[in-house]
């Protein structure tokens, strides 16, 4: 005689399942209304959604890497739609409920830890002061002037921002069709603004050191009137009504908005809906993204500075790439408000320049909160140029110094910076699967695109390769809440050991493209500043995206010779420390002033 316990285990899914169900039913008729007093209970919702079955939740296994019984495979299966389906309620009806784009979580990413303190105690701004020397006599090398020698020029009137705005006009219009960095021309805005602020200075006026300067941002900063586009075909003709706060920040110290920069679609890579964006000092390969534009322009001189976005990597990349600098600064330092939203949890907005001081004296002009920007908090900026880099401690990784895709430039800046007498410090992190991070950023990017991904709009994105967003937005919808509530556990568990790291040292020196720090620090909310040290050669065209066979990348014989970086990360809120050993290093290396080819 078989036993219950021998049906259960050998009776057939589909029958252990009515099985199930029946019972379900016949306990659902039985206490259709309970007694007074009774708490409410989990499933005993009305059953909603389509019809699922153990083969259902077998194939889903597969996806979450998790393992049900049988047994178990069927009771959910006959459960489902009484006790989860209903969670889906707020999208699939009857009673749906919209997100507006500016509505962020609940939760909000703090990177200050308990029992940390963070940042300096108070303000200190000290630039450089000297002069820059006499007004070039050359259009190019006007152009290609950092914003410290820009900004002394038209503070003593020795160059109209008339005239500078009218230099990187010409400029924009001679080399934008080589670049494709350009979404929108504001040319009789910028002259307008360009006018104000000589009228301005003329009277005594004088705003600061941005007062005047000709400037670009990424195309996910709103603009009032001016279309901000993402980079991507379903927002292309996009109007927004009012100006981000980085833009009304960077007008109310006087810099002139001479465009939209282009950005890889929704802030991936370097191709938006406009072609590529080239690289200036190797046309053959993309400027790396996503504040593609940003790089290319900067690096071209088409611009005095511009302003960039990351969330994995956005500034770093094009940085190195195109050889400029770029401080992405401490999550939470910069307002985002009326930036597009990628990941609330990791967005950060920073500039692009030609030298170190330039990243600091546009940081001094955005920083702050705003009072809508929910991760926007109270900071210090302490910044001194003649402060002394003697004595502080560099962290370094060995192993990472000693392997790809680190290079004698690395390891070279590692040695100068102990010339300069500052003490490097070997460091060291668990060997931990960093990247089950992206996890945070591939869920919160689906959420933040999800009507987009929902309605089909995506595929109108030029880019519909396996590792672009259409692809990952629609992937993501199968990520486990479950595993993103541990992602979010394991990144306070690296934050801890951040703080470990970050509490022996003054600051760190790794590769900029070195995969685990780009996804640590960015998760963690540390600064970051990337600066040109040295020059390496390339065999082959470089790209963002995964190699395809199909279409090959260029190469080159003899190999070309393009600029290369590294990167200082720095304690949360201490941008002025590393912008200070950035100083140091950029001067030693005596490299930042080499212009690419032809531009």
């Amino acid at each position: 005689m078989k036993t219950r316990r021998d049906f259960l285990a050998q009776a057939p899914l589909g029958l252990l399942g009515l099985a199930v169900a029946s019972r379900i039913e016949a306990k659902g008729a039985d206490e259709a209304k309970p007694p007074p007093g009774a708490p409410g209970a989990f499933n005993t919702a009305p059953a909603v959604g389509p019809e699922v079955t153990a083969a259902t939740f077998a194939e889903a296994e597969k996806l979450e890497q998790v393992t049900l019984t049988p047994v178990q495979r069927a009771m959910a299966a006959a459960n489902w739609r009484t006790s989860m389906a209903s969670m889906l309620e707020r999208r699939t009806g009857p009673r749906k409920v919209a997100l507006q784009d500016t509505l962020p979580p609940a939760t909000v990413w703090n990177p200050m830890l308990p029992g940390h303190t963070s940042g300096p105690a108070t303000d200190r701004f000290s630039p450089t002061q000297r002069s820059p020397g006499p007004l070039p006599a050359n259009d190019a090398d006007i152009a290609f002037a950092p914003v410290t020698h820009l900004s002394y020029w038209v503070r003593t009137r020795q160059l109209s921002s008339t005239r500078l705005t009218t230099i990187y006009l010409a400029r924009i219009k001679r080399f934008d069709p080589q670049l494709r960095c350009i979404i929108a021309l504001l040319e009789t805005q910028a002259l307008a603004q360009a006018a104000q602020a000589d009228r301005e200075i003329a009277a005594g006026k004088y705003r600061g050191p941005l007062h005047g300067i000709p400037f670009g941002v990424k195309d996910l900063l709103d603009t009032a009137g001016i279309r901000t586009t993402y980079g991507a075909e379903p927002f292309r003709d996009r109007v927004p009504t009012g100006d981000a706060t980085v833009v009304k920040r960077l007008y109310d110290a006087g810099a002139v908005l001479l465009a939209k920069l282009s950005m890889g679609a929704l802030a991936l890579n370097d191709i938006w809906f406009g072609g590529q964006t080239m690289n200036p000092w190797l046309l053959q390969e993309g400027s790396s993204g996503s504040s593609a534009g940003p790089g290319a322009a900067t690096a071209a001189g088409l611009v005095g500075f511009s302003i960039g976005s990351e969330t994995g990597g956005s500034i770093v990349s094009p940085s190195m790439r195109c050889g400029v600098t770029g401080l992405r600064p401490t999550y939470g330092r910069v307002p985002r408000t009326g930036a597009m939203t990628l990941c609330w949890s990791l967005d950060k907005l920073g500039a692009m320049t030609r030298s170190v001081e330039d990243t600091m004296l546009v940081l001094h002009s955005i920083s702050g909160p705003d009072g809508i920007d929910v991760a926007s908090v109270p900071s210090h900026l302490a910044y001194d140029a003649g402060a002394s880099v003697k004595g502080l401690k560099v962290g370094y990784f060995p192993g990472w110094m000693k392997e790809d895709p680190a290079t004698e430039v690395d390891r070279a800046s590692l040695e100068a910076m102990r010339k300069l007498g500052m003490v490097p410090t070997e460091v060291s992190l668990p060997d931990w699967p960093y990247d089950s991070l992206n996890l945070i950023l591939f869920a919160e990017s689906a959420a933040a695109f999800e009507e987009l991904t929902l309605s089909g709009k995506a595929d109108e994105l030029s880019m519909q390769v396996p590792d672009a967003w259409p692809n990952l937005f629609r992937e993501s919808r199968f990520l486990s809440a479950v595993d993103f509530v541990q992602a979010d556990r394991l990144r306070r568990k690296v934050a801890l050991e951040m703080a470990r790291v970050m509490a022996s040292v003054d600051l760190l020196l790794v590769p900029s493209l070195r995969d685990e720090m780009l996804v640590i620090s960015n998760n963690t909310g540390h600064p970051s500043l990337t600066l040109r040290t040295g020059f390496v050669e390339v065999s082959q065209a470089r790209s963002d995206w995964a190699p395809d066979p199909q279409h090959p990348l260029p190469t080159f014989s003899p190999p070309r010779r393009v600029p290369y970086g590294v990167t200082l990360i720095g304690r949360l809120f201490e941008e002025g420390t590393i912008a200070q050993v950035g100083l140091a290093l950029e001067q030693a290396m005596d490299v930042v002033g080499e212009r690419p080819p032809g531009f």
